[in-house]
């Protein structure tokens, strides 16, 4: 961190599915101190709007919460971004761009002219490690995804810094300097990302298309309600008391999570036989991360520390609006992470 804080703020924009979330934070003093926020929710489809419909929004919650930076960053979503950890050996500092590039064509889902990948070279903190042997976090966009979001900010007269993607926000903003081995699950509206994070650095993507939207549906078909009255008993009976037999609702929240479930017991299995070592807790984002009993439920089935991540933790603001930013806390985590970027 510089001896010098700037006085200037930033926007940290996350552009979900359904919805969109901003926080403006600033550098106090060598704290992060929270400026302002604003969000807009329960769109149909975000992915299929234009990048117009999507800059009118962002300047809507912007002009609406008083926010007054046009500096941002923001995020591809995890299921659109390829990462992976390649091995090199022997190679010198000279050649290690060209043999990076050499390996990529080997592992990455498109043809690279229809990519634009971005590479860090992971530091081994294992002392027997072989000195030659040197590990790259190779991550890859499609080039149109990036362009959609060039567009976007372009349309909205803000300044787009940095894009990154949602994994790097989220390790910024919930595990910050812990070095331990945890899994992040961020339930979005309509797709669940897993990302095990070993020594600050992801080893393990995953996701898969469920999220919450999956179980405010299933509640609608249950009761015949509407969707918005479903998505308001999904938060008011989360999962009961781990859904009896006559508790139709819960059972049906179960139900409709158990792919989540399967697939964090999957994730967990394939890097625990792989690494031998065991991920110390699962922390969870996302809006739907607020399910009454949910972290106890997980906890108890996978008979592991399961905890909703709190983004404000490194971040001041006034007390008097503790209650209302707790609530919000897990869907906020992205955007916080984003705007405390420009100020590590």
């Amino acid at each position: 961190m510089s001896l010098f804080f700037s006085n200037e703020s930033y926007l940290g924009i996350d552009i979900g599915s359904s919805s969109i979330k901003i926080v403006e934070l600033k550098n106090q003093g060598g704290k992060a101190m929270l400026l302002t926020y604003g969000f807009s929710e329960n769109f149909d489809d975000l992915d299929q709007a234009s990048p117009d419909k999507i800059a009118n929004i962002i300047n809507k919650i912007c002009a609406e919460a008083g926010m007054v930076s046009r500096k941002a960053i923001s995020a591809l979503p995890t299921f659109s971004v390829f990462s992976s950890i390649i091995n090199l050996v022997g190679v010198s500092k000279k050649d290690l761009p060209s043999a990076i590039n050499w390996e990529a064509k080997k592992v990455i889902p498109l043809p690279p002219e229809e990519m634009i990948l971005d590479w860090k070279k992971i530091e081994n903190t294992d002392q027997a490690a072989d000195k030659n042997n040197i590990k790259i976090l190779l991550t890859g966009a499609p080039r149109t995804l990036v362009k959609r979001y060039i567009e976007i900010f372009k349309n909205a007269q803000i300044n787009l810094l940095s894009l990154e993607t949602e994994t790097f926000a989220l390790i910024r903003s919930l595990l910050g300097n812990d070095k331990s081995t945890v899994m992040m699950v961020e339930i979005g509206a309509k797709t669940t990302s897993f990302t095990i994070i070993d020594q600050s650095i992801p080893t393990l993507n995953r996701s898969i298309d469920i999220g919450g939207w999956t179980i405010t549906k299933a509640i609608s078909h249950s009761l015949n309600i509407g969707l918005e009255r479903a998505e308001q008993f999904k938060y008011d009976l989360g999962v009961g008391s781990f859904a009896s037999a006559d508790n139709a609702i819960p059972r049906t929240i179960i139900e409709s999570i158990s792919p989540i479930v399967n697939e964090i017991k999957y994730a967990l299995n394939l890097f625990q036989n792989k690494n031998n070592k065991k991920v110390d807790k699962i922390i969870l984002s996302g809006g739907s991360a607020l399910l009454m009993n949910f972290t106890d439920y997980l906890s108890k089935i996978l008979n592991i520390n399961v905890v909703a991540g709190n983004p404000w933790s490194t971040i001041s603001y006034p007390l008097d609006l503790k209650p209302l930013l707790d609530e919000i806390a897990p869907r906020m985590a992205i955007a916080i992470g984003l705007a405390l970027r420009e100020m590590e």
